[in-house]
């Protein structure tokens, strides 16, 4: 049963190591010559123009915070659709997608009678 799983263990250990091997050898073989160019703070690749830090206004937060909701909605109903004609796939999974999707039109349609998909 173990033996299943290898592949996927094998693959977690280089996502976990992978990325401190590449720090580690970053910071050991990278160069060291910071000066005041390299320092400077830019945009894009141009100086910038008055003060660099900026509020933003929530609603760029609100409206990302929509967004990542209804895009996880994809990533959990993607799964569903592909175990729909299964026989085990019975009525109460149904049921639970359904209250699953109601949830989610709730939150939109309060969102959306509250403002927050208007762009002011």
């Amino acid at each position: 049963m173990l033996l299943k799983y290898a592949f996927i263990f094998i693959l977690s250990g280089f996502a976990l190591v992978l990325p401190l091997v590449s720090i580690v050898a970053g910071a050991i073989l990278g160069p060291r010559k910071p000066d005041p160019v390299k320092n400077d703070i830019y945009e894009s690749g141009l100086n910038t123009i008055g003060d660099t830090w900026i509020q933003f206004r929530a609603q760029f937060y609100l409206i990302g915070l929509v967004f990542l909701v209804f895009d996880l909605e994809v990533v959990f109903l993607y799964p569903i659709a592909m175990a729909y004609g299964r026989p085990e796939f019975g009525m109460a999974a149904v049921l639970v997608t359904l209250l699953f999707m109601a949830l989610l039109i709730v939150g939109l349609v309060y969102d959306w009678r509250k403002g927050g998909l208007e762009w002011q």
